[in-house]
């Protein structure tokens, strides 16, 4: 166990690009060597390193009683694996087979896919489908931070007071915030940062919407 505290981050580091090869590995047994029951193992090993980052981060939590910023970022990392995760690598899929199709001179495409791929050339679904993905880190985001708060105010009369009051982020200290201690402080700055950004960006597509791709 002290192997595994003093090396958390290789370990993570490892298992993460591991999955990612498992990923790239499915699709070339799939549609290069053509071989579907073999690239099954593929997908199979993703998930089960997944589960080995939640299990690492579970592991750590348990020997040392606190969360910490390792355990966070697998948190976050394993919960867009199991939400956007999923779309994008069914994007990533797509973009396989067009290419593999086109280095072997075979159709992997699928009616289906086509359609899929001219919807998302079609301004009015992008920018439907921006909306709902930013509502959707909207409501993560704010559960979330309203976990963070939890621990970090004495009672929901104290959180809405820093609601109201904003001064303590000028402040840029985790004495003078809502946040429990230093690491969730910036992390959760850190996402506050990001959120806006993917909001504004979200929600562009439906303000300043580009014109239809040929």
């Amino acid at each position: 166990m002290e192997l595994i505290l003093t090396y958390q981050w290789e370990i993570f580091i490892t298992i993460e690009v591991s999955s990612i090869v498992a990923l790239l590995l499915f699709g070339f047994v799939r549609y290069f060597l053509n071989k579907k029951k073999v690239s099954t193992l593929f997908i199979l090993a993703f998930l089960a390193l997944i589960a080995l980052e939640a299990l690492l981060a579970l592991l750590i939590y348990q020997e040392t009683g606190k969360i910490s910023t390792f355990q966070i970022v697998i948190a976050i990392f394993v919960i867009y694996a199991c939400t956007f995760g999923i779309f994008d690598f069914m994007k990533l899929d797509r973009w396989m087979r067009m290419k593999i199709g086109g280095w072997r001179g075979v159709e992997l495409l699928k009616e289906k896919d086509y359609q899929i791929m001219e919807r998302n050339k079609d301004p009015k679904y992008v920018a439907r489908k921006y909306r709902r993905t930013s509502i959707a880190h909207f409501v993560v985001f704010a559960l979330v931070q309203s976990i963070f708060w939890m621990y970090g105010t004495d009672s929901l009369e104290d959180a809405i007071g820093y609601l109201r009051d904003l001064s303590w982020i000028d402040a840029g200290t985790a004495a003078e915030s809502p946040y429990p201690n230093e690491t969730i402080y910036s992390i959760g700055m850190l996402w506050g940062i990001v959120f806006i950004v993917d909001f504004i960006w979200s929600w562009s597509y439906t303000i300043f919407p580009s014109k239809p791709k040929a």
